[in-house]
């Protein structure tokens, strides 16, 4: 059993298990038109609390805020225990199942989902964590 990551636009994989969309939305750049690539078949689960705020996904796409600033910042907003309690739980139940986190992103290393799988790593350590 593990904690995945991946992309959302990727295939569905019978090994991804419970799929959790942690994006703040599922729409074009515009912010209001529906992406037709993401569909209800896409995830299982959707958790807007893991996503970024929209202040700070708008400082960093069109502001040009570092990604390091950007990470900072990200990891202020999920120390709120809403926050905490769900990569709680993710990180739970990846111990029994395998989880997968989706976002839009491509690359993990420059995405959320990443940093909300290092947080599941240090609450729990020997947590199988597997970055797409």
């Amino acid at each position: 059993m593990a904690l995945l990551t991946k992309c959302i636009f990727g295939p569905k994989e019978v090994g991804d298990g419970f799929r959790v969309s942690i994006m703040s939305r599922h729409t074009l750049n515009d912010g209001t038109t529906p992406d037709s690539r993401i569909t209800p078949d896409c995830y299982d689960a959707h958790h807007v609390v893991l996503a970024p705020s929209p202040q700070l996904l708008g400082d960093y796409y069109k502001r040009g805020l570092s990604w390091n600033e950007f990470e900072k910042r990200f990891r202020a907003e999920i120390a709120r225990p809403e926050a905490v309690n769900l990569i709680r739980m993710f990180a739970e139940l990846a111990l029994t199942q395998n989880i997968t986190l989706l976002c839009g992103e491509e690359m993990p290393y420059l995405c959320h989902r990443r940093i909300i799988a290092e947080e599941c790593k240090r609450l729990i350590p020997e947590l199988v964590v597997i970055l797409n």
